[in-house]
């Protein structure tokens, strides 16, 4: 194996190569997994943070199909409000609305966390419990009052 096209450069066999990246990667630590930490809640919301950006990106996806129908006339529009307001959607915009406040107050946690506030044990034990309680809170109340009784989503 030839490495650079340069005349006069080393050349190595595949063996070689090989056997030698191996070395240095055996020799190398192993990066944690997660059957080196005990569970943690605090683990769990770190988790579930990511999972929640990722369903606020499919969210996002059914937003733009609301907006777009918007954009395209009435008779689209009444289209996008029909399915959206199926007993399907409603459960998914309760959740993609959980997902929201969620990812929104932990977050918030995060910003605290880049300024250096928050990183004792407890501190962070603590906020966690804020941020589970504070994310709860908003989803019950947002909720109610945009897909509660008498409403018509979106």
């Amino acid at each position: 194996m030839v490495i650079g096209n340069a005349p006069g450069v080393a050349s190595i066999s595949r063996a070689q190569a090989v056997g030698s990246h191996t070395k240095k990667m055996s020799a190398r630590p192993l990066s944690p997994h997660l059957s080196v930490y005990r569970f943690a809640y605090t683990m769990a919301l770190s988790i579930l943070h990511r999972i929640t950006g990722l369903l606020l990106s499919l969210g996002l996806l059914v937003l733009i199909y609301w907006l777009m129908s918007a954009s395209l006339g009435e008779l689209s529009y009444g289209s996008a409000v029909t399915v959206l307001s199926a007993p399907l959607f409603r459960i998914l915009l309760l959740g993609w609305l959980a997902a929201f406040a969620f990812h929104f107050c932990n977050g918030i946690r995060h910003l605290f966390w880049d300024v250096g506030v928050g990183f004792e044990k407890h501190q962070a034990r603590a906020s966690a419990w804020v941020v589970v309680i504070a994310a709860l809170l908003i989803t019950a109340v947002a909720g109610y009052l945009l897909l509660g009784p008498g409403t018509v989503a979106p």
